[in-house]
């Protein structure tokens, strides 16, 4: 089982490292998307956070 997990990353590693070097603009903005979706949800806990204290 730890091979297959071994085997998967690498694999995944290696798809990813193709990825930005076939095409690092589409990298670019795919890295962007996940940006702005981890700084949307942190916005949202925030404000939920707030409404909880008032």
């Amino acid at each position: 089982m730890v091979q297959a997990k071994k085997i998967a990353l690498i694999v995944v590693i290696v798809f990813v490292m193709y990825t930005i070097i076939a095409s690092p603009e589409r990298a670019a903005d795919l890295v962007q998307v996940g940006f702005e979706g981890v700084s949307s949800a942190a916005q949202s806990v925030g404000d939920f956070m707030s409404a909880l204290v008032n």
